[in-house]
């Protein structure tokens, strides 16, 4: 089992996906930024590490929105997804194909990696419920 944390950042009403590079697995698919925990990191600090590598922007974490296991092929993880924001920064693409700010209407018309669709689910069951 990998630990894998994920950052749910907010921009007034849209909120921030990125796209996995090609030569990856699950290549092109849009996903939440963030990366697998290492051994002697607190969640919150490997998400912290993972968004300055990879977006180069400092963040900050709130509570967590979702938690959950999802099982690949070549892999099974426990994802935690936590409420954060941008305190330092622009997003750059320095690992990913592509970002985008979008609200929750328009989560249909990307395709997600499939450890990300109970919390799109949560995502657009809120919006319904707001």
């Amino acid at each position: 089992m990998v630990k894998v944390v994920a950052a749910l950042i907010w921009k007034e009403d849209r909120f921030m996906i990125c796209q996995r590079p090609a030569h990856k697995a699950r290549g092109l698919l849009w996903e939440f930024v963030g990366g697998k925990v290492e051994q002697g990191e607190t969640d919150e600090e490997a998400l912290i590490r993972e968004c300055k590598e990879e977006l180069d922007i400092e963040i900050g974490t709130k509570d967590i929105f979702m938690s959950l296991v999802h099982k690949y092929p070549d892999m099974e993880i426990n994802l935690i997804l936590f409420n954060a924001y941008i305190k330092r920064g622009e997003p750059k693409l320095l690992e990913h194909k592509d970002i985008k700010w979008i609200t929750t209407d328009e989560i249909p018309e990307y395709d997600f990696c499939p450890a990300d669709e109970e919390i799109l689910k949560k995502l657009m069951k809120g919006r319904l419920n707001g």
